[in-house]
């Protein structure tokens, strides 16, 4: 099985990228939390360190982008291809209303007609492979097939199912009926998405669904970062290697951000997934969020790695 891992914007950054490889082996390929091209024609500083090639060394990085308008699409592809990238992935399944509203991520999906001049533009302006990340629609799964009618009239390298559509944003549960209806009719290959977070979860849609080749693991890969290797069968998380990857990702942001709250804001929001590692965590837990002060957060910290690891753990969202 191919594995890639999902982007979140704020925690799958660069260094999060090469602290996980170091520590976890690194994944199959790694997909940039989304770059946003727009009519200034420069990226933020952010979003150049994220995918400067000597900050990824060793590790098979996708670039996201996330706009509406084909030229600032091939502008961005451009510099990407440039910088040594040969595929780019487009993010047709952001479903935040701030998104929505500009017509960008899922929003994209709202007009199918702009959709296909925007991706007929695209493909035919650059010689690299160009991925899609989609929803199965706006509204209804039942929207799908004319989605993928205009997927399926250009050479993608690969379509990302996020097996929802956008006014489910991450509730409720992946559509697979819809999943396997579109599994039929792509002509590219598929990697399908949505609410793998354990072991367990994983063997079940390979049973469910076996000849798929490829999964994006996103939010149950942070919650436990050996995901990865505990679904190929190479052993259990232990708490040395993820003290080894904790440590790194914290001596990194310290050293790169200005001072103490960027920090504990970037901690607090692995700690969202973390947590759910640990046995009786809810009340540690509240002590990283309030932790005021760096010194604060390492008390609790350290207070949550005195506790024991839960087997076969993984982040299951509130319903």
């Amino acid at each position: 099985m191919h594995l890639s891992f999902a982007p979140l914007e704020g925690i799958t950054g660069y260094r999060f990228r090469n602290a996980h490889a170091r520590w976890f082996g690194a994944a199959d390929r790694y997909f940039t939390p989304f770059l946003t091209p727009n009519q200034t024609y420069k990226f933020t500083s952010r979003e150049k360190n994220d995918v400067l090639p000597e900050n990824n060394t060793g590790l098979t990085i996708i670039p996201q982008l996330l706009t509406n308008n084909a030229e600032h699409c091939l502008w961005a592809l451009d510099v990407l291809k440039n910088q040594g990238y040969d595929e780019v992935n487009l993010n047709f399944g952001c479903p935040s209303g701030t998104v929505i509203v500009k017509r960008k991520g899922a929003g994209m999906l709202t007009d199918l007609e702009e959709l296909d001049r925007f991706l007929d533009a695209v493909c035919n302006g650059f010689s690299g492979k160009i991925s899609v990340k989609t929803r199965l629609g706006l509204q209804s799964s039942d929207e799908f097939p004319r989605i993928l009618d205009i997927y399926n009239r250009y050479p993608l390298s690969e379509v990302i199912i996020h097996a929802r559509v956008q006014k489910d944003f991450y509730t409720g549960t992946p559509d697979l009926e819809a999943f396997s209806a579109a599994l039929s009719a792509c002509r590219h290959p598929v990697c399908y998405n949505g609410d793998l977070f354990t072991v367990s979860d994983y063997e079940r849609f390979c049973q469910t669904f076996p000849t798929v080749e490829r999964v994006m693991l996103g939010r149950g890969w942070i919650a436990n970062p050996d995901l990865g290797n505990q679904i190929r069968g190479k052993g259990t998380l232990d708490k040395t290697r993820l003290r080894g990857f904790h440590d790194e990702l914290y001596t990194a942001y310290r050293e790169t951000l200005s001072g103490e709250t960027p920090v504990l804001f970037k901690m607090k929001e692995l700690w969202f997934y973390l947590h759910c590692l640990f046995e009786d965590s809810e009340k540690v837990l509240k002590k990283i969020r309030k932790a005021k002060r760096l010194r604060d957060y390492e008390c609790a910290m350290n207070e949550m790695f005195d506790h024991a690891l839960i087997a076969d753990a993984g982040y299951r969202p509130v319903k």
